[in-house]
């Protein structure tokens, strides 16, 4: 483990330290800053010639700043001659646009992926992409983990009776099946559709039955809440009684806070893939860490064994 290195951006310390305790390695050094002029600098504090860097760096809030300060710091190992840079982005930003579903719009998806390959990753390991296929867009090793499995032991462990497991839409139906089947409980499933591209959607048909029935609704993310509101509306038209929702990446951006304060839902867990600030923290929601999921598959990707034998 002597050759291993762990560094961290500005995006998401707690995490990289929280890796870095698992693991029983030090912290990398390095300084890194933005100038007065917006310019982003880092200065690595020590040698990383021929070492195994990886470096935890989720595309949170700000994101474009945060993006840029990994593009740079991936740079800066590159040119310090490291043996393997490994880019750690526990949430990969723009994953939506990852089509052109309309006429002349971009692919960002594919673009970040060329941007970290470029400025000098030679591996990516990340959480949970929103889409699958975005491991396609790299010309590199791509590593995705999954939280679903720290989600699902959180709720064995409650041991909720009556339960059914909700899809929030059509497009997160394999994970919400394995969520289901783990837990062994039956699945609906919501279809809806987005509105525009402000992100807003609306809640159309529920497929299944919940009547009677706890649910726990499962998704990847939860960006403004306005797919979880209109989840949890449905369900209680429905019948459903006490509404759970988890998701692996806990965005919570514009009016998400409010809406989940004045929302039924009983109980909303998430990972820290994302920092949480405090005036977010909720009594109702509840915040699972993947440290040790990042530091057994860092270790493992360090040691040259399986990744996928941690899921089986």
């Amino acid at each position: 483990m002597d050759e291993l290195k762990i560094f961290t951006g500005n995006a998401h310390p707690a995490l990289a330290r929280a890796t870095c305790e698992y693991l029983k390695v030090p912290m990398g050094e390095a300084k890194i800053f933005e100038f007065s002029n917006e310019n982003i600098f880092v200065n690595i504090l020590e040698n990383v010639r021929e070492r195994d860097v990886f470096i935890i760096q989720p595309l949170a809030s700000p994101v474009n700043k945060n993006l840029v300060e990994l593009l740079i710091m991936l740079d800066a190992f590159k040119r310090a001659s490291a043996g393997r840079i490994t880019a750690v982005v526990p949430y990969y930003a723009y994953a939506r646009t990852d089509k052109k579903d309309q006429p002349r719009v971009p692919i960002t998806a594919r673009l970040i992926a060329d941007l970290l390959t470029v400025a000098g990753a030679n591996r990516l390991l990340t959480t949970d992409l929103h889409a699958g296929q975005i491991q396609g867009f790299f010309s590199i090793p791509v590593d995705e983990l999954t939280a679903l499995y720290i989600l699902t032991r959180y709720f064995q462990n409650k041991s909720l009776e009556n339960l059914v497991v909700v899809a929030s839409d059509i497009g997160i139906t394999k994970r919400a099946r394995d969520v289901a089947e783990r837990l062994k409980t039956p699945l609906a499933i919501i279809a809806k559709r987005r509105v525009d591209n402000s992100g807003k959607s609306e809640a159309l048909t529920l497929i299944g039955d919940v009547k009677g029935k706890q649910a726990l609704i499962v998704d990847d993310e939860i960006d403004t809440a306005g797919s979880l509101v209109n989840a949890v509306d449905l369900l209680r038209l429905n019948g459903a009684t006490d509404i759970y929702s988890c998701c692996t990446h806990a965005v919570f951006s514009g009016p998400a806070m409010d809406k989940i304060s004045k929302s039924p839902v009983k109980e909303i867990v998430i990972t820290d893939t994302l920092p949480l600030p405090e005036a977010k923290k909720l009594p109702k929601i509840t915040v699972l860490s993947i440290a040790p999921l990042l530091g057994e598959a860092i270790k493992r990707i360090h040691s040259g064994t399986s990744i996928g034998a941690m899921f089986e």
